[in-house]
């Protein structure tokens, strides 16, 4: 049986900017996750309450999703799988859509600015967290306030 304690200390493999290289304004969740699941192995919260996916969500991870190779840290059976959700003005139909890797890379070099919202999710139990947010597209970072009319 694996210790509780021994989730929250290892580093999530995989977690580089090195797939795309137009990513910016990256935030990180890793510190929430982690504070999350402290709570949940104290037991100030129940995995009734942690392990809530949608049924569109897990439809999204079905469908859309990346397998990865960490296993969930709330059931320990099932591999985590990351889904990308895209919002953007210039994405119009698209914003709200999950969409995988390979299609971030294609859409980073037609779109100007678009984040990007990346969930990890097991399909086992239904626990999920917000991994990253960052930026994609053609724009620069100066140029994505100054086509939004912010700066003169």
């Amino acid at each position: 049986m694996v210790p509780a304690w021994q989730g929250l200390t290892t580093a999530p493999a995989r977690r580089t900017l090195a797939g795309v290289k137009t990513r910016r304004s990256v935030v990180d969740y890793a510190l929430q996750r982690r504070a999350v699941l402290v709570d949940l192995y104290a037991g100030r919260v129940s995995a009734i309450e942690v392990c809530d996916a949608t049924p569109y969500l897990l439809r999204a991870a079905k469908y859309h999703g990346e397998r990865t190779d960490r296993h969930c840290p709330v059931c320990r059976r099932e591999l985590l799988w990351q889904v990308n959700y895209v919002y953007g003005d210039e994405l119009k139909g698209s914003a709200g859509q999950a969409k995988a890797s390979r299609e971030l890379s294609r859409m980073a070099q037609s779109h100007g600015t678009f984040r990007v919202y990346a969930i990890e999710v097991c399909r086992g139990c239904g626990w999920n967290h917000l991994v990253q947010s960052y930026l994609l597209g053609t724009r620069a970072a100066g140029e994505d306030r100054r086509a939004a009319g912010h700066l003169v």
